[in-house]
């Protein structure tokens, strides 16, 4: 699944595909955000992602989006 990360003050975004469920990272992110504690995800390929839960500005949590390679055809 994609994971959005907005952090306050930063024009990009955090942008990760994790295989965590939705409702874990929700879970994860509503932790950081109320104590002021560090989000810590992992993404699919082992990567530790840390953000300050004082400064998420926002996060959409998706479903994966296949990205395709190639000519369409009309």
């Amino acid at each position: 699944m994609e994971v959005k990360i907005g952090v306050r003050d930063i024009a990009g975004q955090v942008v990760l595909e994790s295989e965590s469920s939705p409702d874990d990272v929700a879970k994860d992110v509503r932790e950081a955000v109320t104590s002021g504690s560090v989000l810590e995800l992992t993404d699919e390929k082992g990567r530790l992602i840390m953000v300050p839960g004082s400064l998420i500005g926002y996060v959409e949590i998706g479903p994966q989006i296949e990205r395709r390679v190639g000519f369409g055809t009309v």
